[in-house]
């Protein structure tokens, strides 16, 4: 399978609402700015479209980055027990540079989190570097999108208590993993493609249908660090600023993860 060309990636970060009933006594806990009663699915994917990790249950009106900020994954990624790669040159390069997730706006700039530059007064090499990034973070909005098309529960409104729902959804997940392992091109046709000889962008099939809502972005205290703008600047002013590479993830279980690349 074609990778996605951006050199010392781990994985895409994001998040999407699960619909569920209102449970007894919350009040608007679990209420979110789309309108309805939700718990959130947060989920770190590899290229291949396979869940890595995976936060379920959060109440519908958390955002993304404090989902994370509370979560096991970015303490692990703080404290170096995650097992990221060692830092090492980008191709062509000589400068070791701290192996990352992909993430949006929504997340901190830092070392381990790489997220897109601002829109305002865009140089030619950001502009270069927010679209490579998009088209790394394509992973994980088509992970959610071939999920739930498959296991299309994930589309309704479950009757269910949220503890219900989040077991559901883990089930769901756990499943789409030995999908992707064991049958790994039977949904490739619903996939996001790479760019035509026009450089068009083709989207997938499951963009056509209904599709998991997004979590609301709620600008917060995740600044950006200066270690994650000098290395955001390293790798937009890198010689190739990406490469091909192959992942190989191990998934100790559902919960952690252990990654290491092939060059």
């Amino acid at each position: 399978m074609e990778k996605w060309n951006f050199s010392h990636t781990c994985g895409a970060f994001d998040g999407k609402h699960v619909a569920c009933k209102a449970p007894p006594k919350s009040g608007s806990v679990y209420y979110n700015y789309k309108g309805f009663y939700s718990i959130v699915l947060m989920a770190l994917v590899d290229a291949d479209y396979k869940f890595l990790w995976a936060d379920v249950g959060s109440p519908g009106a958390s955002s993304d980055a404090q989902i994370y900020n509370e979560s096991e994954l970015k303490e692990m990624v703080e404290d170096g027990t995650i097992g990221f790669p060692a830092p090492d040159p980008l191709p062509n390069d000589y400068k070791d540079v701290p192996y990352f997730f992909v993430v949006d706006d929504a997340f901190g700039l830092r070392k381990h989190m790489m997220k897109p530059y601002t829109l305002r007064g865009l140089t030619d090499e950001e502009r270069i570097f927010n679209y490579r990034l998009s088209r790394a973070r394509r992973v994980v909005e088509n992970a959610f999108g071939i999920l739930a098309n498959r296991f299309q529960i994930l589309l309704t409104t479950m009757q269910h208590h949220p503890s219900t729902a989040k077991i559901i959804v883990k089930a769901c997940i756990v499943l789409h993993n030995l999908m992707r392992m064991r049958y790994p091109t039977l949904q490739n046709q619903q996939l996001d493609r790479a760019e035509n000889d026009n450089r068009d962008f083709i989207p997938g099939v499951w963009r056509q249908g209904r599709n998991l809502q997004d979590i609301h972005v709620v600008a917060g205290s995740n600044t950006s660090s200066k270690e994650g703008k000098k290395q955001r600047n390293l790798i937009k002013h890198g010689k190739t600023g990406c490469c091909r590479g192959d992942v190989i993830v191990i998934i100790k279980d559902f919960y952690t993860l252990t990654t290491v690349f092939r060059k």
